[in-house]
């Protein structure tokens, strides 16, 4: 059968076997990605039993590198980085220069070359966006001070990794690896500027013409109202501009999927790409991690077992302490550098593409690459326990270590300034870039929030969330029960009731009574235009309600009259 059709036995065996690995791995409080590793593993040449097509997973693993470098640039954030950048940038620079020499150093011990050493230890350096995001959630982390800074510095992490993933190919020869067939007579320096011409004239390209050019014919397609095409348009400028990128300016898939992210990500399509897109992107990056796993030869964990430890240690030992230190040094708390540790104590996707080009490039051999794959798999597994060590290991710091807590005063009063900017810099972009609604709009739009103060208005606004429709897309249905009221930024609805027609445009809001009373819908609402909202959950508005009672005596009033407007606008209409 895998000889009839290899393509769909691949597709087929990596995602159920993924599915039911990830899944057994979730039950064991594991990231899903160790499943989808061992899954790879066990359809792998290197495994008995029924191997898939290796060169058709590797293409499909193409597509999966696509989608996530994609998926980095559409959610890269430029605000929270600048916010961050004080430490973020010179510790995750400094943390990559330290990992990657100790690394190399390692490697030329073992034997192996300084090309294949650099590699190595560039790709140990390195940890997962992934790993670290769900970790972080699961915690609630995410919007800390502290969880802002570990994304933040992983995020120049990745920025240097695809800065490497242009540059190693053109000093691939002088490391010893493949030299390429155009740059075979030609000197380092002038291969370089080669290489980085090409690179800015893309990038001159894509900021040119790309902001133009992709929102536009993102918001044609919208506006047929079809959610096949519109999908479909996002998949077409994610593929096309890495391909097209490769092909003419022969910059890598992954650094043209990263730029067609950031301009898609300047739209105001860019909620709605990012929904439409991640079911494929999910699916594509399993096959990447299956694809990852195929390659590794569980028999190095036999044959080199001091060797996998070794990758271990500097992973789990020598790159959070080099980070710890680092935070330190910048003038940051003990839990922040902690924090930061445990969050680089693992890598992932941008180590397994680093690895894949250093083989292909002639320079990584192949027993480094089962090392880092070891390495990723052990370092994953582990990581939960490292986060739960985060806790204690602050706490013990801080009482037996005195020296190191001596400056803690002066250090959390940094961490509070920075904190206190990150929630300025979150509140602005709720307020000015997310969809464009500013408080003051939202407050004479619903005058029960007349009373609220500035920094309540504020906390309100954080809890609204975008989202998208198409032309003739009904938004709410008469009947259902309402959990969510909705604020329009852009294009225009009608709302039916009974017989009666009402058109809401721009800076109009429906479906309050959700919030007020939480009972069923009067109305149904349907786009009439491609429209953009900002929307309000009944659940996170009771939250918010329940810590200002003084509220409700207001929003009861509010609803009362609502549903008597309700009642004779019915009457009316029949």
């Amino acid at each position: 059968m895998e000889h009839e059709f290899p393509l769909l036995v691949t597709i087929v065996l990596g995602l159920v076997l993924a599915f039911a690995l990830g899944f057994i791995a979730s039950k064991l409080n594991l990231p899903p990605l160790v499943g989808y590793l061992v899954a790879g593993i066990l359809v792998g040449p290197h495994t008995p039993g029924v191997a898939v097509d290796a060169h058709l997973a590797h293409e499909l693993s193409e597509i999966g590198v696509i989608l996530l470098m994609f998926g980095v640039g559409l959610h890269f954030s430029t605000a929270d980085l600048l916010a961050v950048r004080n430490i973020a940038i010179p510790g995750a620079v400094g943390q990559i220069v330290v990992a990657t020499a100790i690394g190399t150093v390692i490697a030329m011990a073992w034997g192996w070359t300084l090309g294949a050493g650099l590699v190595f230890g560039l790709s140990l350096s390195v940890a997962s966006t992934v790993v670290l995001l769900k970790a972080l959630d699961e915690r609630n982390l995410v919007s800390t001070a502290n969880g802002r800074i570990a994304v933040g510095w992983l995020i120049v992490e990745d920025l240097a990794m695809v800065l490497a993933l242009v540059m190693l190919p053109a000093v691939a020869g002088m490391l010893g690896g493949k030299v390429a067939a155009d740059a075979a007579d030609t000197s380092l320096i002038l291969t370089l500027a080669i290489t980085l011409g090409k690179v800015v004239i893309f990038g001159a390209v894509i900021l040119i013409f790309g902001p133009r050019v992709v929102p536009w014919l993102l918001s044609q397609t919208a506006r047929t109202g079809s959610h096949e095409l519109f999908t479909l348009s996002v998949l077409a400028v994610a593929l096309g501009i890495a391909f097209g990128s490769a092909l003419i300016f022969d910059v890598s898939f992954a650094l043209g999927a990263f730029c067609a992210g950031l301009v898609l990500a300047r739209s105001e399509l860019s909620h709605r790409a990012a929904e439409e897109s991640l079911p494929l992107q999910n699916a594509f990056a399993v096959l990447f991690f299956v694809a990852v796993g195929m390659l590794f030869d569980p028999t190095v964990l036999i044959r080199a077992p001091l060797e996998v430890v070794g990758v271990l240690l500097i992973i789990i030992v020598g790159k959070t302490l080099a980070a710890f230190a680092i935070v330190l040094i910048l003038g940051y708390p003990i839990s922040t550098g902690i924090l930061v540790s445990a969050s680089l104590a693992q890598i992932g996707e941008f180590s397994f593409i680093l690895a894949g080009l250093g083989m292909t490039l002639g320079l990584l051999p192949a027993e480094g690459r089962d090392l880092i794959l070891a390495g990723a798999l052990l370092s994953i597994t582990l990581n939960p326990l490292t986060f739960k060590a985060v806790r204690p290991l602050t706490r013990w710091i801080n009482a037996a270590l005195g020296l190191l807590a001596r400056g803690e005063p002066a250090r959390r009063a940094r961490l509070a300034a920075l904190d206190l900017k990150l929630q300025a810099a979150r509140r602005e972009a709720q307020a000015g870039a997310n969809l464009g609604l500013q408080p003051a709009q939202l407050m004479s739009k619903f005058p029960v929030f007349a009373d609220l103060n500035a920094e309540q208005r504020a906390e309100l606004l954080t809890l609204f969330k975008p989202r998208s429709a198409a032309p003739g897309e009904r938004v709410i249905r008469a009947g259902d029960i309402g959990t969510e009221m909705f604020f329009i930024s852009s294009g225009a609805v009608e709302v039916s009731i009974g017989d009666k027609k009402i058109h809401l445009g721009a800076g109009d809001f429906f479906g309050e009574m959700a919030l007020l009373t939480g009972g069923r819908r009067t109305a149904d609402v349907t786009a009439i235009d491609y429209c953009l909202f900002l929307i309000v959950t009944k659940e996170e508005f009771d939250k918010f309600i329940a810590r200002y009672p003084e509220l409700r005596q207001r929003l009861d009033e509010v609803a009362e009259q609502r549903a008597e407007m309700n009642k004779r606008q019915t009457a009316d209409g029949h």
